[in-house]
């Protein structure tokens, strides 16, 4: 809206406007005053000349607007690309690019590297956006059968996985995913199709649907020895044909019934769940198949070129606190096995302080976590503290999914080397197919 004051309307000034209007029109020459006495005739205007090739016409070939010279034109080269110019100087560079072949390069190189530096947008809504929804919702109105705070992040997980699957074609389901993890300390890899690693996350969230007494989505099909991946291969090796999009409604199903059922019968979340050679609490098993969810949900997204984010900050702690709380059963099974490079490791009574690691993870979902070298019995003590981490939250998710080598994954280290690289193999170490 303008600043200018308001002026009532005047009848006699209007009519002395338009007379003077009309002597101007009906006049041999200017009226006095109109004309500027002291320019000379065929003066030349004043400022950067030699930046206007036509004084009098415009880029567009009108009167009033200056076409700017090529050497100019060129500078705006990298404002126009970066959007950063006036609509004016937008339409003089875009006339000339029609004009001149070096410039039109050069812009279309330009845009081309403005592309690179711009992050992909997910079209998808903030991660955190159900969970937000959910929470109000609850708040106004209480669920009489409400879902246990350690079953949310496998709710939230399973239902973003779906929502990036529902508009997917043929193409998107037989697109290739390599499935990337830790084996003996080495990278390991194994490649399959989208619609494969979801028939892999049947399968697996299978374990826990056998231990809440719902049916083995595998069938006669499992294995004696049910390993994630005994069953994955399983089912891999006896289904009749590759997995097609015909396995989302069996998965989304299977999703939906566990939820369903650890709500009305979960209760603390004790009731051990089978993972072949070893056991996990229902609500550690629940965070164990949602970061699963969510790793592979990633490699979906990658293997489509389609962005992913990770999970809220909420969800991705709980993440993050069970590979931490599982860590020294780790360590010391890989002493068992031979694979423990710290040899410093002194005996600890039960419920003792011992030497410690502190594990710090910086950002969303972010603490700190004291890790007991000598005894997965041992107490974390910072008295004996002999070696720091930081990572951040979803670098360490992927170290522990086998999607970031030990070497690349620490931001920060310091104190014992060995008992650091220790843990860091540790964590890949707990990574499978």
């Amino acid at each position: 809206m303008s600043d200018d004051r308001f002026e009532p309307y005047d009848d006699r000034a209007r009519a002395g406007r338009d007379r003077g209007k009309q002597g101007r029109r009906e006049g041999d020459g200017e009226l006095p005053g109109d004309a500027d006495t002291d320019a000379e005739p065929n003066e030349e205007p004043s400022g950067d000349a030699g930046a206007l090739a036509d004084p009098g016409n415009g880029a567009d070939g009108t009167r009033g607007r200056p076409a700017l010279e090529h050497r100019v034109l060129e500078s705006l080269l990298g404002a126009w690309a970066l959007a950063a110019c006036t609509p004016e100087e937008t339409a003089a560079v875009e006339e000339h690019l029609g004009a001149c072949g070096a410039c039109a390069d050069e812009a279309l190189r330009l845009r081309g590297a403005v592309g690179l530096l711009q992050r992909p947008e997910s079209l998808d809504l903030d991660p955190g956006l159900r969970t937000r929804v959910l929470e109000t919702c609850l708040r106004r109105r209480p669920p009489r059968i409400p879902v246990p705070d350690w079953a949310c992040a496998y709710d939230a997980e399973t239902a973003r996985l779906d929502a990036l699957l529902q508009d997917f074609g043929d193409t998107e389901w037989h697109a290739p995913v390599r499935l990337r993890w830790y084996e003996a300390d080495e990278a390991a890899t194994r490649r399959t199709t989208v619609a494969g690693v979801i028939a892999h996350l049947l399968a697996v969230d299978g374990l826990v649907a056998v231990a809440l007494g719902l049916p083995d989505p595998l069938g006669g099909l499992a294995p004696g020895r049910a390993t994630p991946s005994a069953r994955t291969e399983a089912f891999w090796r006896t289904v009749p044909r590759p997995p097609t999009r015909s396995v989302r409604a069996p998965w989304r199903a299977q999703t939906h019934d566990l939820v369903r059922t650890v709500s009305f019968t979960g209760g603390t979340g004790r009731l051990p769940v089978s993972y072949g050679g070893y056991e996990l609490p229902l609500h550690d098993a629940m965070l164990d198949r949602a970061f699963e969810c969510w790793v592979h949900g990633e490699d979906i997204a990658e293997a489509v070129d389609y962005p992913y984010e990770p999970p809220t900050g909420r969800h991705l702690h709980g993440m993050v606190d069970l590979a931490a709380r599982m860590l020294p059963a780790v360590l010391e099974a890989r002493r068992q096995a031979g694979h423990e490079v710290s040899t410093e490791r002194r005996l600890v009574a039960a419920g003792a302080p011992g030497r410690s690691l502190r594990l710090e993870i910086e950002g969303s979902g972010g603490g700190e976590w004291m890790i007991p070298l000598d005894s997965p019995a041992a107490r974390g003590s910072e008295e004996h503290e002999v070696a720091h981490i930081a990572l951040d939250g979803s670098e360490f998710c992927r170290l522990a999914a086998g999607h970031v080598s030990p070497q690349e994954a620490a931001a920060g280290q310091l104190g014992d080397k060995a008992a650091i690289r220790d843990v860091l193999l540790a964590a890949a170490s707990m990574s499978r197919i």
